[in-house]
């Protein structure tokens, strides 16, 4: 398998702790499926002690409904206003 070595701007995996885990590395499939094998568990972080469980279960709920939520609030003109918007700063650095 060939990696980029730079990626695209804007193209970074998900791998930050306050975002979620993005896709496992190819070595920590690797381990699990050995630790599977031989029938040991790898070691589970316990939570954390200074985050409520309940407000983390309900901000993980707010945001996969949020972005839907706002778009149907939004007018169409103002959705397309924010479109381009996001469009053009995209756009801004390429230059072909």
């Amino acid at each position: 398998m060939e990696e980029q070595a730079n990626p695209p701007k804007g193209k970074v995996g998900n791998r930050s702790k306050s975002r979620g885990q993005g896709p496992k590395d190819f070595n920590q499939i690797a381990f699990d499926v050995v630790q599977k094998a031989i029938g040991e568990r790898p070691k589970e972080e316990p939570p954390d002690p200074n985050k409520n469980p309940a407000a983390v279960t309900l901000g993980r709920l707010g945001g996969l409904k949020g972005g839907k939520a706002r778009a149907e609030k939004l007018s169409p003109a103002l959705r397309k206003a924010i479109a381009k918007k996001a469009a053009e700063v995209r756009w801004k650095g390429t230059k072909d």
